[in-house]
């Protein structure tokens, strides 16, 4: 598996409807993407966040399919409509499906792995938080993964409940939710 994410930043007055309409168009278009486990169009809106911004989460089961996509045709759009993007990858190292049937929401957390941390035992705990959050009727989907580069841990929460300012990590509203793998 493969994980990444790639967000871009707005301008405070950027029409984000311009967004909500681009991922309505663009998000079926996945729907069927070999390789791809699933694709959440996500965005965060100033009134919500710092600013706004407009952001792709992926999670591939095909490392090679996601090599495909950034050096071919499909990434090109997203090169000429937003230029180049830092690109965050990871490693996935669990994924656990929730009875959720789709997601409004998407949670970001990530923590630095401590230097001297029993790393098997701090994933273990980590994969059993995991299946506690996929036990919620709430949950689409959540997935641990490791950042390689900064040694730190990533989760990705897929929730059907609506933005809540007091779960942990980042909050994305989920524009569209391509999941053809999952």
């Amino acid at each position: 598996m493969f994980a990444k994410q790639y967000s871009h930043r707005l301008p405070a007055d950027y029409d984000m409807d311009v967004i909500r309409r681009r991922a309505a168009q663009l998000g079926p278009l996945w729907d069927h993407t070999e390789g791809l486990l699933f694709k959440a169009f996500v965005a965060q809106e100033r009134r919500q966040a710092a600013g706004n911004v407009y952001a792709s989460v992926y999670l591939w089961s095909d490392p090679m399919q996601a090599a495909d996509f950034l050096l071919g045709e499909r990434f090109q759009k997203v090169l000429d409509s937003f230029g180049r993007p830092h690109i965050e990858s990871w490693l996935p190292l669990d994924l656990q499906r929730g009875p959720a049937e789709g997601a409004v929401s998407l949670y970001r957390e990530e923590w630095p792995l401590a230097p001297g941390a029993d790393r098997v035992g701090v994933v273990a705990g980590e994969k059993v938080i995991n299946q506690q959050l996929a036990d919620n009727r709430d949950t689409f989907a959540v997935f641990l993964a490791l950042d390689v580069q900064a040694w730190r841990l990533v989760r990705i929460t897929l929730s059907a409940k609506a933005l809540d300012a007091e779960h942990p990590g980042a909050g994305y509203q989920v524009l569209y939710l391509a999941r053809p793998g999952i």
